[in-house]
């Protein structure tokens, strides 16, 4: 059945390329908007990250607001026209580039401009300053102990993935007023962060339609901000969908640590979506750089094959944490060796 499979594919895609094209044309305006992504570092530079859009799509709840107006606000963050070949330049350094065929944007400015923390890089479409926006990028400090990677959903962000009927349910329903993000996840990323000296990243399965909804959703909890790694979701020509759950998890965690060659990571996640599979996998790959595993267990807990890569990291030596929660979680990393402030900056 692989030809019937090949014939859905290229329809699927056609039928993607129609959709975007009609949004495009009902959307356009005379120059495109630019939608910032947090951006991150490499020992040689600022990687600015974004997306050239016809229009922006923002959400702006109020308090007690209908299901079907969140319904219909989450479905509009989906309805973007993506605009491919816009000529884009960093404004200081004139680094120029082109966005690929989904309207993304990857620069790449010489790091010797910045000093560590977070910066700001402006952007705009080429021949357009008045569409110049200030593109976010965290420089990370050479000073820092360590890194973490946290996954998003059920571990920093209540969601309930484990079961997909729940998982659609919540995030096609709520806002960025009634998403609940854990306590202790913010309580221990504040400590794991310790003052900003620690660079945090988070890596999802989510779209990059919801960068800013999620953005927003950390920034009202007081959750450490750091640069997002979403998922493109599309039709590919050459593959039905993007990459996989566990594939773009892994490769989130690849490009990080090769982007920071010089500090290990803590790894953060859930044993509801296999992060314990993609977290035996990186410290196979990676020896040596992953300091310390942590999950939450969510649900019914962890199932007997997320337990059996749960051993085989504790195998490896890489010191596991785990639990319905993370708290005294820090108490817990300082006895592994990690230099974990007892005070929340």
């Amino acid at each position: 059945m692989s030809w019937l499979r090949a014939i859905f594919h290229r329809l699927a895609f056609w039928i993607e390329r129609l959709v975007n094209r009609i949004v495009v044309l009902r959307t356009r305006k005379d120059v495109p908007a630019l939608d910032p992504y947090r951006g991150f570092s490499t020992p040689g530079h600022a990687i600015v990250r974004g997306r050239a859009l016809t229009a922006l799509r923002r959400t702006d709840p109020s308090e007690g607001q209908r299901l079907s107006t969140n319904l219909r606000q989450m479905i509009s963050l989906f309805l973007t026209g993506e605009l491919a070949n816009v000529p884009i330049v960093a404004s200081q350094s004139r680094v120029a580039t082109t966005t690929d065929p989904e309207g993304y944007i990857w620069l790449e400015v010489p790091r010797q401009e910045f000093g560590p923390g977070w910066t700001e890089v402006a952007v705009e479409v080429a021949g357009h300053p008045e569409t110049r926006v200030n593109f976010p990028v965290l420089v990370t400090d050479p000073e820092a102990s360590f890194g973490v990677i946290s996954d998003v959903d059920d571990t920093m962000l209540e969601t309930g993935a484990y079961s997909l009927l729940r998982n659609l349910w919540t995030s096609l329903t709520g806002n960025a007023l009634t998403r609940h993000v854990f306590p202790d996840a913010i309580e221990l990323m504040g400590h794991l962060h310790a003052g900003g000296r620690n660079p945090v990243f988070y890596v999802s399965s989510s779209p990059w339609n919801l960068h800013a909804f999620l953005d927003r959703i950390f920034a009202r909890a007081g959750l450490v901000p750091g640069p997002m790694f979403l998922r493109d979701l599309g039709v590919k020509r050459d593959r039905f969908i993007g990459a996989s759950h566990a594939d773009h998890k892994g490769e989130a965690i690849d490009r990080v640590l090769e982007a920071n060659p010089n500090i290990a990571f803590v790894l953060m996640g859930d044993t509801g979506q296999k992060d314990a599979h993609v977290y035996r996998a990186a410290c196979e790959r990676h020896p040596g750089r992953i300091c310390a595993v942590v999950l939450r267990e969510p649900g019914p807990g962890p199932d007997a094959a997320s337990q059996q890569q749960m051993a085989a990291i504790t195998a490896m030596g890489v010191p596991l944490l785990h639990g319905p929660d993370f708290t005294g979680f820090d108490h817990e990393l300082r006895r592994a060796g990690l230099e974990v402030p007892t005070a929340i900056l």
